[in-house]
């Protein structure tokens, strides 16, 4: 991590730049998306303009929390020493599997259990895990995104990472 001469390997420092990048893209979209789909959730016909824009940015500031930690398991647990110039695609599908499951968890926690949001007849609920369909496509969609931006430009020279053989 930290070089010989107590100056931040290129490495970490490549690895910092593309976490920031993927936090930036992964918050951005993420606000975007909490706003596109508030109609889907009672508290849009119910709920002050207050209301709604404190949990748009409650829950975006809640995404970038869960988008973070979930790429940060996975570049541990399926990273390796050469990551990313290799294994983005494993970091990212289990990065997908952490966001996924705690999306499922939290939205069955926050309407089931805490009755703490609602859906609207408006959206599609997904059957075997009566979950709603756009915050499912939202972890699907939104780190893809994001990820494959924060990689924009990467080349393993500039990154004082060993290219894949």
């Amino acid at each position: 991590m930290i070089a010989a001469n107590g100056v931040f390997s290129q490495k970490f420092q490549f690895r910092v730049r593309f976490f920031l990048r993927y936090l930036l893209v992964l918050t951005g979209l993420n606000l975007v998306w909490e706003f596109a789909h508030m109609p889907l959730y009672t508290l849009a016909a119910e709920g002050t303009t207050a209301a709604i824009v404190y949990s748009a940015i409650h829950c975006t500031i809640g995404d970038m929390m869960i988008g973070g930690f979930a790429l940060l398991a996975a570049v541990f647990l399926f990273g390796s020493d050469q990551w990313p110039a290799t294994g983005q695609t494993r970091v990212l599908a289990a990065a997908l599997v952490f966001g996924v499951g705690y999306t499922v968890f939290s939205e069955w926690l926050n309407i089931e259990v805490r009755g703490a949001w609602a859906y609207t007849e408006a959206m599609p609920i997904v059957p075997l895990i009566r979950t709603g369909l756009s915050p499912l496509l939202q972890w699907l969609v939104v780190p893809v995104i994001a990820y494959f931006w924060a990689t924009r430009g990467f080349s393993v020279q500039n990154t004082g990472l060993t290219p894949a053989k």
